[in-house]
C-alpha cells in the first residue's frame, strides 16, 4: 500500500501528483440488451442509505460533490406499454396501485444497492446515466442490480399485502406443521397458526408480471442470465422467510403461542445477494442454445440462488463514460483497512490524500433518571483519506 502523507491539523495538504496507473483495457462495446423497462424509463427519487459513523462514498472526482439519483415517474414507465399487451401490459393500464408498489420497489433495491456497494470502486451510482451504461452489459454489477431491483419489487409488494395496500391479495395460506428440512425448527407445545402472514407468492408472482413476462420467448444469452439473476433476487426472500411467534398468556406464561411467518429485512436480503455477487459464476451458452454452462469445466453449475454473468468487469479505476465508470478520484477510503473500502484497493494503487476536518459529536453522556441520556457537544479532529 502506497505510504499516506499526513499534514498539519487543519492546515490543508499541499497535493503531490502520483503517477497514475495505466488506463484499463477498453472493453469491446457490448451488444446491448435493453435495461429493464423500470430502470430505462423510471423516474422515483430514491436515496442512497448511509452507514452509521461511516464516510458517505460518492462517485465524482470532486469530494465535495453531491450524488445524483435516479427518478422514476410511473407515467412514463408504462409509455411505451399502452399499446401492448400482457401482464406488464394490463398491470400499467389498470393497476395503478400495484404499479406505485413496483415503482417503490425498484427504489428500494437501488437504495439496497448503493449501500451495499458503497466502499467498492464502482458504488451503483446513478450519476451522469452511470448505471445504464453498466446495464447494457452483463457483468457481476449488472447481475446483482437485477437481482436486488427483483427483491425490491418482490419485497413491496408482498408488504403492501399484508399492509391491506394491495387489492387482490390474501394473507398467505396457513402452512401445516409439519415444516420441510430448508425451514426453521417450529416452536414446541402448543401453539396455532395465526394472524396474516406474509404471502411472498403474491410478490413474487407480480414481480415476474412485470420484469420476466415480455423475455419468456426469448433464450439469447443475456436474457437467460437476466432471468437467472432476477430469480435469485426472488429467493433470496423466499428462501429466508422466517416464523415469528407471540406468547399468549397470564402474565407472559405462554400458555398459547400463535405463529406467523415473515419476511427478513430487505438489509438482509441484501446482504444475501452481495455474498452471491462475490461468489458468482461466470458461465456461457450451451450448445442447445437454449441455457448456459459454467464457463470453467471443473466449475460446479449455478444453483438456482447464485448470481451469475458472462462478461468481465472492467477495474472501474479511471473515468470512462461508456462503461459508467467515473473512476475513483476523490473518493474517501479508509487507509488502516485491508479489505475493499482500504485506500490500497480503493484508489487503484495511485496513493491517497489525508487531511483533518473539525467534527461536532456527542460526548460524555450521562443517563438521567427516568428516562433521558443527556450529551455535550464536543469538536474534534476527524482523519478523512481521499483517493488521488
Amino acid at each position: 500500500m502506497p505510504a499516506a502523507r499526513t499534514v498539519p491539523l487543519l492546515v490543508p495538504p499541499r497535493r503531490r501528483r502520483r503517477t497514475a496507473i495505466a488506463a484499463s483495457d477498453a472493453a469491446a462495446a457490448a451488444t446491448a440488451a435493453r435495461l429493464f423497462l423500470l430502470l430505462n424509463l423510471a423516474a422515483v427519487a430514491v436515496s442512497a442509505a448511509a452507514a452509521a459513523g461511516a464516510h458517505t462514498a460518492h462517485w465524482s472526482s470532486s469530494s465535495s460533490s453531491t450524488q445524483q439519483h435516479l427518478v422514476m415517474d410511473p407515467n412514463q414507465t408504462c409509455k411505451r406499454s399502452r399499446w401492448s399487451r400482457g401482464k406488464m401490459a394490463d398491470i400499467c393500464q389498470n393497476k395503478p396501485t400495484l404499479l406505485n408498489q413496483i415503482t417503490k420497489g425498484v427504489a428500494l433495491g437501488q437504495t439496497e444497492c448503493q449501500w451495499q456497494f458503497r466502499y467498492r470502486r464502482w458504488n451503483c451510482t446513478s450519476a451522469k446515466r452511470s448505471i445504464k451504461k453498466v446495464m447494457l452489459r452483463d457483468t457481476r454489477e449488472t447481475g446483482f442490480v437485477n437481482a436486488i431491483i427483483a427483491a425490491g419489487i418482490t419485497f413491496q409488494v408482498t408488504r403492501a399485502c399484508t399492509r391491506g395496500e394491495q387489492i387482490g391479495c390474501s394473507c398467505a395460506k396457513k402452512k401445516k406443521r409439519k415444516s420441510k428440512k430448508k425451514d426453521p425448527p417450529l416452536p414446541e407445545g402448543d401453539w396455532q397458526w395465526d394472524g396474516c402472514g406474509e404471502n411472498v407468492e403474491f410478490g413474487i408472482k407480480r414481480s415476474k408480471d412485470f420484469l420476466d413476462t415480455r423475455y419468456k420467448k426469448r433464450s439469447d444469452m443475456k436474457t437467460l442470465v437476466k432471468l437467472h439473476n432476477y430469480g435469485a433476487g426472488r429467493l433470496a426472500i423466499k428462501n429466508n422467510m422466517r416464523t415469528v411467534c407471540k406468547c399468549h398468556g397470564l402474565s407472559g406464561s405462554c400458555t398459547l403461542k400463535t405463529c406467523t411467518r415473515k419476511m427478513p429485512t430487505f438489509r438482509e436480503i441484501g446482504n444475501k445477494l452481495k455474498e452471491r455477487f462475490d461468489g458468482a459464476a461466470k458461465v456461457i451458452a450451451g450448445n442447445d442454445g437454449q441455457s448456459f454452462i459454467p464457463e470453467g469445466e471443473t466449475i460446479k453449475p449455478p444453483g438456482k440462488v447464485d448470481l451469475v454473468y458472462s462478461e468481465e468487469s472492467p477495474s472501474f479505476c479511471l473515468p470512462n463514460p461508456g462503461l459508467g465508470s467515473f473512476g475513483t478520484q476523490g473518493r474517501v477510503c479508509n487507509d488502516t483497512s485491508q479489505g475493499e473500502e482500504g485506500c490500497g484497493i480503493l484508489c487503484c494503487g495511485r496513493g491517497y490524500d489525508v487531511r483533518y476536518e473539525m467534527v461536532r459529536t456527542n460526548c460524555n453522556c450521562t443517563f438521567h433518571y427516568c428516562c433521558e441520556v443527556k450529551c455535550e457537544t464536543c469538536i474534534v479532529p476527524t482523519r478523512i483519506s481521499t483517493c488521488l
